[in-house]
């Protein structure tokens, strides 16, 4: 079964889950509920580009579906994830393609999921309409498998037409307590929502006899999603430009399901220090808790094609009146995932294996997140294996090539043979600060820089007292990661935390 959840609730309860059924589900039998700050084995939490993620929990299996993130010519299929325990995810491919859709051509965006009597249904937008002229709008397909195949339910669109103004793009399919199921939609700046009949295949009308009832909030672009939490209805959308570093997430609350909607605040917006473009995303409620995820696509900080879109999540959180607190995109990554993404390696050799990520021995080989951080506190913990050379953490790194110091920024490493250092790159080395400590070859130890302006402390299993103190001022941000020196190491629970 699919859930949506209205509240919190006890161990065998009703739940309602985004894109979902109210249902009963009894979690007696379940894994221990997912609870993390973030997806703390690394953003994006899968590979590829993707866009437009819709999330929905089936049979206590978490599946995202998004829009494949290429050329609307190129986008003429819908892969999706699943996943148990929201860290180790497997990629069902070709879900739908537009072969299986008599009247649609490409531009096969936002895929909406929800469950009914058994019956799996995928509601998607395709060939991105101009006007009503021309063929195209949103679909719905059907299967008997969350995974699909996945098949055309009416042989043309369920919304073909614009109306009041809506694009008929980026859909959301939501059934509330009552059974009744409704269908959010729109881009060009309006916001409609439809009753959807019991066969989910045809819609209804209004008490006064109309089928379309605009609903857009302020500062409506697209990206329409709602959910309920303690008989709340949220209605959620995207504003600001799909491609810009103004595009972002806000929501509303209302009473009722179909508002009104009066816009209370912006929930997710760009991290400079992380990623652009924050935006089109669903929310997700982990089965009798009140644990609450945001699934949300993002831009890498250095790519600049527009369709270079990721999946992310992070945690969302409510306020006592039931308003959302403002995201907080986090770094981390504790490699549990058993992969490395969003990492980038200058020289020597890498994996993700054992839940730790693992260097060769090298001279200088570097690893990279795509961050930029200026004040922060960076914590890892690391583990040098040889006695000779050290390991650590590089930071505010511009420039990045392949070699011991092909790099301008900060490294400040541990060393079996019982050192601590701190030093300044660029082409070549300046050292900073020593310090002596016991650290045997193959040991972990907490290892944590904390730069503030000009200030730099670097820390070592002891975080109330700096082993090196300095001020140094020739970089002031730049990129985070991790560096080994003459010894190979390994790295775990990575965390970086901007000090405001």
């Amino acid at each position: 079964m699919t859930v949506r959840t209205a509240g919190l609730l006890s161990k065998s309860c009703a739940v309602l889950l985004t894109g979902g059924l109210l249902a009963t589900l009894s979690l007696s039998t379940a894994a221990a509920a997912p609870e993390y700050t973030t997806a703390e084995s690394g953003n994006p939490f899968v590979d590829g580009w993707y866009a437009d993620p819709d999330t929905v929990v089936h049979d206590g299996r978490y599946w995202v579906y998004p829009t494949t993130s290429k050329g609307y010519a190129e986008q003429t299929y819908l892969d999706a994830f699943s996943s148990t325990d929201l860290v180790h995810w497997t990629k069902h491919a070709n879900v739908l393609s537009t072969a299986d859709i008599s009247w649609a051509e490409y531009a096969l965006w936002a895929p909406a999921p929800v469950e009914r009597d058994g019956r799996y249904y995928l509601y998607f937008a395709a060939n991105d309409i101009q006007d009503d002229s021309q063929l195209g709008g949103i679909g719905v397909a059907v299967a008997d498998r969350p995974e699909g195949p996945y098949k055309d339910a009416l042989g043309k669109p369920l919304v073909s037409r614009f109306h009041n103004g809506a694009q008929p793009i980026d859909q959301d399919v939501f059934i509330d307590d009552d059974g009744q199921a409704y269908m959010y939609y729109g881009g060009w700046h309006h916001a409609n929502v439809v009753k959807l009949n019991p066969d989910m295949t045809s819609l209804g009308t209004f008490a006064d006899g109309t089928t379309y009832k605009e609903i857009t909030p302020e500062n409506y672009t697209e990206g329409s999603f709602m959910f309920k939490r303690g008989g709340k209805y949220y209605f959620m959308w995207s504003e600001g430009g799909w491609t810009g570093p103004d595009y972002s997430v806000s929501y509303a609350m209302s009473d009722s399901p179909t508002g009104p909607f009066q816009k209370i605040d912006k929930v997710l917006a760009q991290v400079p220090a992380v990623a652009r473009g924050s935006g089109h995303h669903s929310v997700v409620n982990v089965p009798g808790t009140d644990i609450w995820y945001i699934v949300y696509h993002r831009r890498p900080l250095s790519e600049t094609d527009g369709n270079h879109r990721q999946l992310a999540y992070d945690r969302l959180h409510f306020n006592a009146d039931g308003t959302i607190r403002r995201v907080e995109m986090r770094v981390r990554d504790n490699f549990a995932d058993g992969n490395a993404l969003g990492w980038r390696t200058h020289g020597g050799t890498w994996s993700a294996a054992g839940g730790r990520y693992r260097a060769g021995h090298s001279l200088g080989g570097k690893a990279l997140l795509d961050t930029a951080f200026a004040d922060f506190t960076y914590d890892a913990d690391v583990t040098p294996d040889a006695r000779d050379g050290d390991a650590g953490l590089v930071f505010r790194v511009t420039g990045p090539s392949v070699g011991s110091d092909s790099y301008s920024g900060y490294y400040a490493g541990i060393g079996a043979s019982g050192k601590v250092v701190l030093g300044r790159a660029d082409g070549g080395w300046t050292q900073l600060g020593t310090g002596r400590l016991a650290i045997a070859p193959g040991s972990t130890h907490r290892l944590r820089v904390t730069a503030v302006g000009t200030s730099i402390k670097v820390y070592v299993d002891d975080m109330s007292t700096p082993k090196i103190s300095v001020t140094d001022g020739t970089y002031r941000s730049g990129a985070t990661g991790v560096r080994v020196f003459g010894t190979p190491a390994s790295f775990d629970n990575l965390a970086v935390s901007p000090v405001r």
